[in-house]
């Protein structure tokens, strides 16, 4: 048990001790303000104040822990034996940098909340944060700073005692558009045929007739050939399906056919099933709950998981609508255009609300790779190499690594096949 020690004990401080010691290090903890009964610990303990106690584990605090609110900080990022690192402590501190106030700023999302330009959808852009800006995007900082806040425990307490946890893979399948020809109905099917025809896209028009009489040889209905996949090499993967009302960017096969029902509940029996909310629901937690409850009818259980379309997500906002929508866990905390850990780390964690200075009670899995921030590579080497040295920094901190592909993309055309590509990421990163 080890014994943590503050002057003041703040929602801030308890929510970043829990998760650095008790989710990434697995080390059991106890606050307290009471100096006495530090003094009188015998086991591993440690102070995190501006001021050591006696010649004790001693971090010194920067202010973030214990102010309200959002205030403009100063970040200057330094190198801590090959990690990049900021909040500096000084000399007298046991380790060169307050990694609890830099986690939370990660972790909370804190730099969301600042001012900053959004793109078309509405998302914070990859290029505003402060790991794109000093090239650390592409590495787990929050969980190498908990292993080497663990070395440097480790050498004033040995016996300290910690639970191992393993590296997991997850492969999340988003189902935005689950057909690109069959079941969308009469007009749609007629006015994507003319379309094609005026723009002489023939070998789409070709596709249309050979599916017309053959819906399974739908391109994007490889859904199959997935659940086999996934299967065969033992991948914990995830299908979100979407399941709203058509609109300008929400475009799947109508809710009312059997057909996409049917498809839902067969996936459903092998793999895990949830919700891909619509473009139309960001900010509408009613509508939101709508197509939850609708999804949940098909497959027969409760929806507990969430991703929002085009990633969108604003903070705090988003995450306070779907935990009033009652999702216990969300996967849409990542960038679209860009591979890497947007909260700095591979470990699932709880949202905390700085406006509310609350914990809120949903958990945010991030994830590292979305399919659409490949498709500017220009060869499979390149995006095998990129996937590679992810995994591998995930592995070093035996985190939880998980990508995002679409349907769509895999059965799309273009110069890489997509489906051989993800076949070949599968038999790699899994082990």
């Amino acid at each position: 048990m080890l014994l943590i020690y503050t002057h003041k004990i703040t929602p801030r401080f308890s929510y970043i001790m829990r998760h650095m010691f008790t989710k990434i290090l697995g080390i059991k903890i106890i606050l307290t303000t009471t100096v006495e009964d530090f003094i009188k610990h015998k086991g591993p303990k440690i102070t995190y104040t501006k001021q050591p106690l006696q010649n004790e584990f001693f971090v010194r605090s920067n202010d973030l822990l214990f102010e309200q609110g959002i205030n403009a900080i100063d970040i200057s990022i330094n190198n801590w034996d090959g990690v990049p690192a900021f909040f500096a402590t000084g000399e007298r501190s046991s380790i060169p940098f307050d990694i609890f106030s830099a986690s939370f700023y990660l972790l909370s999302r804190y730099e969301e909340y600042l001012p900053h330009v959004k793109d078309v959808h509405g998302r914070f852009p990859p290029t505003e944060s402060l790991a794109y800006q000093n090239n650390f995007l592409k590495m787990p900082v929050v969980d190498l700073w908990a292993l080497k806040l663990l070395d440097a425990l480790k050498e004033k307490f040995p016996d300290i005692k910690k639970v191992e946890r393993k590296y997991t893979y997850t492969s999340i399948i988003d189902v935005t558009t689950s057909h690109c020809f069959a079941y969308r109905g009469l007009v749609r099917g007629i006015s994507g045929f003319l379309l094609d025809l005026v723009y002489f896209r023939l070998k789409r028009v070709a596709q249309r007739i050979k599916v017309l009489f053959n819906p399974s040889k739908d391109p994007y209905d490889n859904f199959q050939y997935l659940i086999k996949l996934h299967k065969k090499h033992s991948i914990n993967s995830m299908f979100f399906f979407q399941f709203a009302s058509y609109s300008t960017y929400d475009k799947n096969v109508s809710t009312n056919n059997n057909k996409f029902k049917f498809l839902i509940k067969s996936v459903a029996d092998y793999s895990l099933v949830s919700l891909a909310t619509s473009y139309s629901s960001f900010g509408n937690v009613e509508l939101i709950k709508k197509e939850k409850k609708e999804l949940s009818v098909v497959i027969n259980r409760p929806i507990n998981y969430s991703r929002m379309r085009y990633n969108r997500v604003d903070i705090p906002e988003t995450y306070r609508d779907l935990v009033e929508a009652e999702f216990r866990d969300d996967y849409t905390m990542g960038y679209s255009s860009e591979i890497g850990f947007r909260a700095g780390t591979c470990t699932p964690f709880y949202f905390y609300d700085i406006p509310l200075e609350i914990q809120q009670p949903i958990i945010i899995h991030p994830f590292a790779v979305h399919d659409y921030a490949l498709i500017k590579e220009k060869n499979e080497a390149t995006i095998l190499e990129k996937i590679e040295l992810l995994k591998e920094e995930v592995k070093k901190v035996n985190g939880n690594f998980t990508t995002i592909f679409s349907n769509e993309l895999l059965g799309g055309n273009s110069k890489i096949s997509w489906l051989n590509m993800y076949t070949k990421i599968i038999k790699r990163i899994n082990v």
